[in-house]
């Protein structure tokens, strides 16, 4: 996808006929998201840890929240691996659950899934590279306006009553 290697192959293997093989691209966006959802999980497990020791301190017992679906912050995050890599379509209906509450407490993580996942339509799609281009530009301009960074304060999210 790079001019220079295009150029390369263009000059050294005339009669070749290129193609863009996006795996890489893709597997990049991918590990964006789980990247994030790595940071938040660590994150969760520092507040955790704090929370521990302040009941400890006031000599009560820590209780974490538990979501409706049973997982706590720290596990939800854990067992959210899988779905982050798959397709909407794809996911079991434990992942679907699981998928719903996490992109609830963690908006930013449910922006880059979709973004990651409109990358993949991108090359999937689109047959013509003006096409492709024109959208990939759009996709492009729409990262820039969301970065896909995470929220690096926890107390910044809404929270859902359980």
């Amino acid at each position: 996808m790079a001019p220079n290697m295009e150029q390369t192959a263009r000059v050294c293997f005339p009669a070749a006929r290129r193609v863009t093989d996006p795996f890489h691209v893709q597997k990049l966006a991918y590990e964006a998201v789980q990247e994030m959802r790595v940071k938040a999980r660590w994150e969760a497990l520092d507040e955790e840890s704090i929370q521990m020791t302040h009941a400890r301190a006031c000599g009560k017992t820590y209780h974490a929240l538990v979501f409706e679906n049973g997982d706590s912050r720290k596990q939800l995050l854990a067992r959210s691996i899988y779905p982050l890599y798959k397709k909407e379509s794809l996911w079991t209906e434990f992942q679907r659950i699981r998928a719903v509450i996490l992109f609830w407490e963690y908006p930013d993580i449910k922006k880059a899934y979709y973004l990651s996942m409109r990358l993949g339509l991108i090359y999937h799609q689109c047959r013509h590279k003006d096409t492709a281009l024109t959208r990939l530009a759009r996709w492009y301009d729409e990262v820039d306006k969301h970065p896909l960074t995470p929220n690096s304060d926890i107390s910044d999210r809404k929270k859902k009553p359980i």
